[in-house]
């Protein structure tokens, strides 16, 4: 019996062909074009991450190894059959669901508590530790607390005491702590353009600061004439400072921090290259010349004192500060609550402002 093809069964095979024929085409040009990029890459590995590797497993299983082996050229069959059999194993892992053995970890809670008891006491050894928590209502061992101060690198008792960190020094004289710092200026004189120095002091608890003096030249005896107006029983502003950070400026000589240890405050030496150890006062400084002296052109110095002036009355009564929560350095008078007008006031030309209730 004969067969014969149907004129739309003809046409049938004639599309099949050239779609077949159209796809093996745009497979060659894409395995052509791999290959390119391979070469340009050179002996360099592709990286792929989990995304990725899922993708090329799913679709390589479904080639088959025949079909891998003959376009596929980033990685082997091999590989991508790895990666569909680890993709399969992944579905039925169940070993999170399963019951841990030996001893629990832990309580996250009591591991930061030791670490805190540890660091904020330099002085307090194991068994210390163990009473103050079990104070708290937590029973542990004090090997326990070993171990846990070993693992996260805290030494033991002798040793923190023998190396008190920056941070605890500060907060263990945060009340009797000042700091001191020079800043510079270009002002204009007489004899033409000149630097001057800037010496303040701030009281790191209340960032209280004092403009202690300007000078084009602060030699020996400026500096020991500043530490006597700092010191002074009645006025000095560091009268009931016990440390004082400043750098290792030669600004400072010997005798001025030799004045200083006379009236009992230890001068701490910062060290070189290191302004985050005096950041409070460096800040201060920041504040001081963007928000004001570099905004003016200053003629003499009574004008640079003028401008200072201004500019601390404003910092300590007229400008919140973040490290006082948003706060006020000294709270004014006037009541925030009145039903009274709000009046916008400046100084030095209006370069500072400042916003309050006009007074009834």
């Amino acid at each position: 019996m004969k067969f014969v093809l149907q004129p739309w069964q003809m046409l049938l095979l004639i599309l099949a062909g050239w779609i077949n024929r159209h796809q093996q085409d745009a497979i060659e040009y894409l395995l052509t074009e791999n290959r390119i990029l391979r070469e340009k890459l050179g002996e360099k590995r592709i990286l792929l991450n989990d995304d990725q590797r899922r993708q090329l497993a799913i679709k390589g299983k479904i080639l088959g190894r025949k079909v891998l082996t003959d376009i596929c050229s980033i990685v082997t069959p091999e590989t991508i059959l790895r990666w569909h059999r680890t993709l399969v194993a992944e579905k039925w892992d169940y070993s999170e669901c399963r019951k841990k053995v030996g001893r629990p970890r832990m309580d996250k809670e009591v591991v930061e508590l030791v670490l805190q008891m540890a660091r904020e006491n330099p002085t307090w050894g194991y068994n210390r530790i163990q009473g103050a928590l079990t104070n708290l209502g937590h029973e542990i061992s004090d090997t326990t607390i070993g171990n846990i101060l070993k693992q996260h690198g805290v030494s033991p008792a002798p040793g923190r005491k023998r190396h008190t960190t920056w941070k605890t020094f500060i907060g263990a004289n945060w009340d009797v702590l000042a700091a001191i710092d020079f800043t510079t200026i270009e002002v204009w004189t007489k004899s033409g353009l000149a630097t001057f120095y800037l010496l303040f002091v701030m009281e790191l608890s209340t960032r209280r600061v004092q403009f202690a003096g300007c000078t084009t030249s602060p030699d020996e005896g400026w500096m020991m004439q500043m530490a006597r107006n700092l010191t002074d029983a009645e006025e000095g502003f560091l009268r009931d400072k016990h440390f004082i950070l400043m750098d290792r400026d030669t600004k400072y000589p010997e005798s001025f921090r030799t004045l200083l240890k006379e009236f009992g405050i230890e001068p701490v030496r910062l060290r070189p290259k290191s302004p985050n150890l005096n950041a409070h006062i460096e800040r201060f400084m920041r504040s001081l010349k963007e928000e004001c002296l570099e905004r003016l052109i200053l003629f003499g110095e009574e004008s640079l004192r003028n401008a200072v002036g201004e500019f601390l009355m404003h910092y300590h009564s007229e400008r919140n500060h973040q490290g006082l929560r948003n706060r006020l350095i000294q709270q004014v008078a006037e009541s925030r609550k009145s039903q009274s007008e709000i009046d916008c006031r400046n100084r030095l030309g209006g370069i500072l402002r400042y916003y309050c209730r006009k007074a009834a």
